[in-house]
């Protein structure tokens, strides 16, 4: 549906929610801080990541599990970041953060975050497995984090949801049509948002502006396959949207990323995987 249809009282009343509301763990975004300034060294990146012990056990189990490591295996967080690198490791964070922030104590909206972590991480796995696959290896660290993030407008706007209800403002009672509404109508305009107030370097910001766009710059690998992983979710129904009959192949992405049905098989099949995994 269009932003017009959505009741502007609701736009209004979500839109005015605080940017302070809990989307990313504050140790995650020390650590992307001191990725993006490019002056940090092992013992730091540890120290920061150790500074919440609940996160930092969180980050190793995710570490050492078969979607991330395969048989490698990581015992301290300075370990992992020897061995992964600063921006693995950094992504880590944020996805473990995230992992958890996915949660309420509302079962329909809990249900709603389930659906958005299961949509967002195996887009983020699916990225950079296509990043590997599409001759981008030396940035897949990095299409993983923007693919990790790309719906984070989505998470922002059921925490703001569930705040409201908390308040007594809007009914706990949710309507799908109206859930899905709010999400077509603002996800972006919010999450660009956030992104932005957090500083995130600008690769970031512009997919989460662009990912649904019409017309999008295919020079912009990084959009595409976000974009094309994004697609690849819904057809295979991993997370709210459920689209079966799309036939990903004949995508303008798939023409810029050069992938075949084979590989697209393959990215399938990885992503139906990353509903089991567990952390």
């Amino acid at each position: 549906m269009s932003q017009v249809a959505l009741p502007e009282t609701v736009r209004k009343l979500l839109a005015s929610q605080p940017i302070e509301l809990p989307i990313f763990h504050p140790v995650a975004l020390k650590l992307q801080r001191m990725l993006s300034d490019y002056d940090f060294t092992v013992d730091e990146v540890a120290q920061i990541a150790n500074e919440d012990q609940s996160l930092a056990s969180q980050m190793l189990k995710m570490a050492n599990s078969p979607m991330y490591m395969g048989r490698t295996k990581v015992a301290t967080i300075k370990e992992a970041v020897i061995r992964l690198g600063a921006q693995q490791v950094i992504n880590i964070a944020i996805a473990a953060s995230q992992a958890s922030a996915h949660a309420s104590d509302n079962p329909a909206l809990n249900a709603y975050m389930k659906e958005l972590w299961l949509h967002s991480h195996g887009s983020a796995l699916g990225a950079r497995w296509l990043a590997h696959n599409c001759g981008m290896r030396g940035i897949a660290d990095e299409i993983y984090l923007a693919a990790l993030l790309h719906d984070v407008g989505k998470l922002y706007l059921v925490k703001a949801i569930e705040r409201l209800v908390k308040a007594g403002v809007i009914s706990s009672m949710f309507d799908d049509d109206l859930i899905m509404e709010i999400f077509e109508a603002m996800h972006v305009e919010q999450g660009f948002r956030l992104m932005q107030h957090w500083n995130f370097p600008s690769m970031y910001c512009d997919v989460i502006r662009d990912h649904h766009l019409e017309e999008w710059d295919p020079v912009n690998k990084m959009l595409a396959i976000v974009r094309f992983v994004n697609q690849a979710c819904h057809k295979v129904g991993l997370g709210l949207k459920k689209e079966p009959d799309l036939a990903l192949h004949l995508t303008l992405e798939a023409e810029v990323l050069d992938i075949g049905e084979l590989q697209i098989a393959e990215l399938e099949s990885l992503l139906i995987e990353s509903r089991e995994a567990e952390f």
